[in-house]
């Protein structure tokens, strides 16, 4: 350890010894009072704390009881229309696998019985630019 390291856990035996000697050298009763009144708090204290916590929790089922049946409403609301949204989808997946069933049950024609009907010419454009409407 470093020089100064020792003189800090040197330093704070030192204090730690000094300050329990005037614990008991300036005590104003005996340890088994001390004890006594330092347990008498500390349950005070466990009591205030369980007293707390139990009337928070009593308030906050007390908010959350009233809201609790709209959320079971709305729950059911949505479960309901997730269940109308898969009934729609496996519809739709049965009509389209009865599709693609029908489209690849249809043989194709062969190419020499397709018939092709030829394609109209769009007529010449000109290039001269249409007369502008006479403002008689």
């Amino acid at each position: 350890m470093s020089k100064g390291a020792m003189g800090f856990v040197f330093g704070g035996i030192c204090g730690a010894v000094a300050g329990f000697a005037a614990g008991v050298l300036l005590a104003p009763r005996p340890g088994a009072e001390s004890r006594a009144m330092a347990a008498d708090a500390m349950n005070d204290a466990w009591d205030t704390a369980v007293d707390t916590y139990e009337r928070g929790s009593q308030a906050m089922n007390d908010k959350f009881g009233g809201v609790r049946p709209s959320m079971d409403a709305t729950t059911d609301e949505l479960r309901a229309k997730v269940d109308l949204a898969r009934e729609r989808m496996d519809q739709l997946r049965e009509s389209l696998s009865g599709m693609s069933a029908a489209a690849a049950s249809a043989e194709p024609k062969p190419a020499s019985e397709v018939q092709v009907e030829p394609v109209d010419e769009p007529a010449a454009s000109t290039d001269a630019a249409p007369e502008a409407p006479s403002a008689e």
